[in-house]
């Protein structure tokens, strides 16, 4: 085999050559010894807003409700948490939502992991989207796990593929061409300065059309953290996690591997986006502190009131969770937080 192409010796354990970090982070994530498979889960490596506070289940079942009243109520309403961990989201949504509407709702967690033991046995565990969705597709830090090309400006002024090893070293590999030069070009436009790197969101517009392909009528929402054209990051935003901490991206399934994502390019037509903190404020969830008086006349309502304040202030804090961008995409219904 050539250099620049995989060289394999027995599966994923056995890859020793030279691919483009799409192919290299798809197996390190989902392959059969993938990040995605172990046991501990995403939560076992880092903290996203589902694991931050029950708030934010509150505030989805609350969205969720906005999108059953727009839809006039129907028999059944759909919930799909995409990239669904360990059904974390979904069990806190069934959980929050009203008797009459959860008993109405169909919730179901999209995983590649196996279904964890003792999850509420409402919800059923898949592992593709389904179609034909009447409410609510949620996507929180899926996007971000769809892998992607990198690109390299090299000496000359040209854009070239990034390509790595198993134990994360890197060469540049050819230039850019086709589908992901014209990405590049409309999209984050590399300015010939040698060194400049950039991520290649096309499989991710394809992976969002698709999951909102799935919605007959209702909202599909991605959340990530994100960037627009106007202020891409100039050497992109490759990198790892493990055990909580930020690490080097190698691709061997030890760490998840995730770049920030153009949820600009992912819309489609109708789509807007708004930062974390505005969407969750327009669902009631703002972190103001509670009156001083309720110390006094109830202090243990005080003290439970200021912990959620507490936890609402981190899910809408600027240079934190509150800078997620939030991809709102109704299908055949008004947004329901245009209003908000």
């Amino acid at each position: 085999m050539g250099e620049e192409t995989a060289d394999r010796a027995g599966g994923t354990d056995g890859w020793r050559g030279w691919r483009g970090w799409r192919a290299a982070a798809e197996d390190a994530l989902y392959g059969a010894q993938g990040f995605y498979r172990r046991p501990e889960g995403p939560a076992g490596h880092f903290r996203t807003s589902v694991h931050a506070s029950p708030l934010f289940a509150r505030a989805v079942a609350a969205l969720l409700g906005r999108v059953d009243e727009a839809l006039g109520r129907p028999a059944v309403l759909d919930f799909v948490d995409m990239a669904a961990g360990r059904g974390e989201l979904a069990a806190g949504v069934l959980a929050a939502l009203p008797a009459e509407v959860a008993a109405r709702t169909r919730v179901r967690a999209v995983e590649v992991a196996a279904r964890p033991a003792g999850l509420d046995h409402r919800i059923e565990w898949l592992p593709e989207p389904p179609r034909g969705i009447t409410g609510l597709l949620f996507a929180n830090e899926w996007l971000d796990n769809v892998p992607v090309e990198v690109a390299e400006v090299d000496a000359a002024g040209t854009a070239r593929l990034v390509l790595v090893r198993r134990d994360g070293t890197e060469r540049l590999g050819g230039p850019v061409s086709g589908a992901d030069a014209a990405w590049l070009a409309r999209w984050w436009p590399l300015t010939g300065e040698p060194g400049l790197r950039a991520e290649i969101g096309r499989p991710r517009d394809e992976a969002w059309a698709a999951a909102v392909g799935g919605v007959a009528r209702g909202l599909a929402v991605a959340v990530d953290y994100a960037h627009t054209v106007a202020a891409r990051p100039p050497f992109g935003t490759l990198t790892g996690f493990r055990k909580g901490r930020g690490t080097a991206p190698v691709p061997d399934g030890s760490c998840d591997i995730t770049a920030h994502v153009a949820l600009d390019a992912c819309a489609l037509p109708g789509g807007r986006t708004l930062p974390q903190r505005d969407a969750l404020r327009a669902l009631g969830i703002t972190g103001a502190r509670p009156p001083l008086t309720l110390a006094s006349t109830d202090p243990a309502a005080y003290v439970r009131a200021l912990a959620s304040a507490g936890e609402a202030a981190e899910l809408t804090a600027p240079g934190g969770l509150g800078d997620f961008g939030w991809l709102l995409q109704p299908v055949g219904v008004p947004d329901p937080l245009a209003a908000g």
